[in-house]
């Protein structure tokens, strides 16, 4: 018997997992073969001592393959590494229909996107620290409004802003929780249509994101092919890990849903989706606590190469049941953090591989 146990497949792997020589990454490849066998991997060649074996390769490239061979024996896996995700960050926020529809509905009192009060505090986080954000968004607030009714008005500022505001599907509405817990290929793939063709119309596809949250984090392998189908390339969830039921972790299984629970990404083989790790939930916390959850996750090496950050809507609205008096200070707080730490505000497309 031949096995590769780390690193995983899948995985992306950091300095944390390794020996950084200058730009090189040198791996310890660990594996099972029979006892005081020669394995070789890729090019590497080590005696499998008591059954077991360690030998260090090199990953330079995006995507690697660890090939292992022990006589007719054969087994790899493939593994990732990002050239540019060194201390990055993306701010995404969830659960977003309001204030579409206040644009749609008095599209007069709103001569510039920024004059809304929610995208003109995302402007001004911006000039402070050059943060990009993303709204995942419903189709309908299940009340008087979609996204059909929005006008195109915006378009060009959409357009002229779409470096660092980028919009992507999040569900069809706020209720039921867990929609796509159970749904198929069809269902995921036409609720992800409507959305991106509404986006697409009134704020261009340069707006559009190819990573996103399925609201409640929860969904079939095969709606997450769907997606994939679809072009996206990744999902980001909670990934707890709690006995043989994992929630906010999509399909994954509990073995692999622990072990991502621990690292920053991890990619479906078989799917080729990128599924990230949230590490900060703003509105889960006061102000005074931010900092010492990310300082926390600071300490993890293999969790600190990528953060994921977010925010909910609905704790920016007044007349929500779930506002939030301090929610702006939140945000703050989060991103300053972030800035004071050295992260560069990211989308996942241009640093994953």
């Amino acid at each position: 018997m031949l096995t590769l146990t780390t690193p995983r497949h899948g995985d992306l792997l950091s300095p944390a997992d390794g020996r950084l020589d200058g730009d090189r990454l040198y791996v310890t490849v660990r594996g099972t073969a029979p006892c005081q066998s020669l394995v070789t991997v890729n090019g590497q060649t080590v005696n499998a001592d008591a059954g077991r074996f360690a030998v260090e390769v090199p990953v330079d490239e995006p995507t690697t393959r660890l090939a292992a061979s022990c006589g007719e024996l054969r087994r790899s896996v493939t593994v990732h590494r990002s050239l540019t995700a060194d201390r990055v960050y993306r701010f995404s926020t969830d659960d977003n229909i309001d204030w579409l529809r206040d644009l749609a509905t008095a599209p007069d009192d709103y001569p510039s996107l920024f004059d809304h009060p929610c995208l003109h505090f995302w402007q001004q986080l911006r000039s402070h620290f050059v943060v990009r954000v993303q709204h995942n968004i419903y189709w309908t607030n299940q009340a008087s409004f979609d996204l059909s009714q929005m006008p195109d008005r915006w378009r060009g500022e959409f357009a002229d802003h779409a470096d660092w505001l980028r919009l992507t599907f999040h569900a069809y509405a706020d209720e039921p929780a867990r929609p796509y817990a159970t749904a198929g290929y069809d269902e995921v793939g036409a609720d992800y249509d409507r959305v991106t063709t509404e986006i697409a119309r009134f704020a261009g596809e340069h707006s559009l994101s190819s990573y996103t949250t399925l609201h409640w984090g929860a969904a079939t392998a095969e709606g997450c092919r769907a997606l994939a189908d679809r072009g996206l390339h990744g999902l980001a969830g909670y990934f707890h890990a709690s006995g043989d039921q994992p929630s906010v972790a999509y399909h994954l299984d509990a073995d692999t849903t622990t072990h991502l629970a621990a690292r920053d990404a991890w990619r479906d083989p078989e799917l080729g989706l990128w599924f990230v790790k949230h590490d900060l939930v703003s509105n889960c916390w006061p102000p005074e606590q931010i900092r010492p959850q990310l300082d926390a996750v600071l300490a993890n090496p293999h969790r600190r190469q990528l953060m994921e950050v977010m925010i909910h809507e609905q704790y920016f609205r007044p007349e929500s049941r779930y506002y939030q008096p301090d929610v702006h200070q939140r945000v703050v707080e989060t991103v300053g953090w972030l800035s004071e730490h050295g992260y560069r505000s990211v989308l996942w497309e241009e640093v994953l591989p």
